[in-house]
């Protein structure tokens, strides 16, 4: 069995071409992975004349996982990994998985691996 996760990333005062900057980086270390796909969300359309789209939709990726938690757990790492290499500001992140929710924002690199490993658990139980 598959499952998809929504990754909503955002960061605080960014303008919407830095966010969909840092969404692509992130979607080329995952697509790096041993998962299904990587795509962004599909958004609505802008209005006509509109000349921004809507900002959730430019931080959204969906990750395709397999039914292991071994892709889960490849994937949480390089976000880990990912976000981690900030220094001045660290985007907050948004992870749903299906009815589970976890929101990493102004957190330590202790606090977000504890928040993923829990994550991983909650996961792991589900499916064993």
């Amino acid at each position: 069995m598959s499952h998809q996760m929504l990754i909503l990333l955002s960061e605080e005062g960014a303008e919407a071409e830095r966010v969909a900057e840092l969404t692509g980086y992130l979607r080329e270390e995952l697509l790096e992975l041993d998962v299904d796909d990587v795509s962004p969300v599909p958004g609505p359309e802008p209005p006509p004349g509109a000349r921004v789209a809507d900002p959730a939709a430019i931080g959204g990726l969906l990750v395709g996982l397999s039914g292991s938690v071994g892709a889960l757990i490849q994937v949480l790492h390089a976000i880990r990994e990912w976000r981690g290499r900030f220094r001045d500001s660290r985007p907050s992140l948004r992870l749903t998985l299906d009815d589970d929710v976890l929101e990493i924002s102004e957190a330590s690199a202790e606090q977000v691996s504890e928040a993923f490993d829990l994550f991983v658990r909650r996961h792991s139980t589900v499916e064993a």
